[in-house]
């Protein structure tokens, strides 16, 4: 990540040096997880249905924070799986219901359109029946995780692991206001500023931008192509048929002996 963004930046550096130079500097290297064999049975889980495009999942889940007189500080982003965007950030003392149809219809309205699913565990913000309600009628799905079960909500519990280490504990938060503001620069940041590995190094805006470019561009060339016409030309009359008789209709010849 560190050569990433330094190489961003213009500078030419060996991916060795910068390990070299981060080990003596004593800076946090992320330790290397164990693979689970198995994440659970739950079909809503993002090994049972992973996003194949934008807007396809969405997922979101709370990151506990305080601020410097020791209250309480609830976060609530909201993620695209596929390109790992940051939708939403919002951030108050204590979040409802009501709050997170408040903070998904804005996270609708901003984005232009809703995704197919959202994914999120069995939270009583998430499952309360006015919130499952707004999704209905917004037109798309939930995916609850089985309980008990957080790895099945991999992408959201991937972002608040590093939100917490890239953000909140290099923060100091003297109001909520304070928190807003500071959450809105993180967002930024990160949608349009930090490089993501699993994006080949893009940051998830620009990933976002191409997919959406590539996937216009394949539609295009499936889609049937039709005929030009010329305003010209008139359309032809249809010819009459003359029978035996001398009558435009069909039958047998009305013929007279002498």
């Amino acid at each position: 990540m560190a050569t990433a963004l330094l190489r961003r930046a213009g500078m030419e550096i060996n991916a060795k040096r910068v390990q070299r130079l981060w080990r003596e500097e004593g800076l946090r290297v992320p330790r290397r997880q164990r693979k689970r064999a198995r994440l659970g049975k739950s079909e809503n889980g993002t090994q049972r249905l992973s996003a194949e495009r934008v807007n396809h999942v969405w997922s979101y889940d709370f990151v506990m924070d305080q601020t410097e007189d020791g209250r309480r500080l609830k976060w609530l982003p909201i993620c695209d799986e596929f390109s790992r965007e940051l939708v939403a950030l919002e951030v108050e003392r204590r979040m409802e219901a009501t709050d997170v149809i408040r903070i998904l219809d804005e996270a609708v309205i901003a984005r232009g359109c809703v995704p197919e699913y959202i994914r999120s565990d069995n939270g009583p913000e998430f499952v309360a029946l006015a919130v499952q309600q707004w999704i209905e009628q917004r037109g798309f799905k939930t995916l609850y995780i089985k309980p008990g079960s957080p790895w099945q909500n991999a992408y959201s519990e991937s972002f608040n692991s590093r939100f917490r280490d890239e953000f909140l504990n290099r923060e100091a938060f003297a109001s909520v206001l304070e928190a807003k503001v500071l959450g809105k620069e993180h967002q930024q940041r990160h949608n349009h500023e930090r490089p993501h590995s699993s994006l080949k190094y893009q940051t998830p805006v620009e990933f976002a931008q191409r997919s959406l470019a590539a996937a216009s561009a394949t539609a295009a060339r499936l889609r049937p192509s039709r005929r030009p016409t010329n305003p010209q030309l008139k359309p032809r009359k249809p010819t009459k048929t003359l029978t035996a008789s001398g009558s435009k209709f069909g039958g047998r010849p009305n013929l007279r002996v002498p």
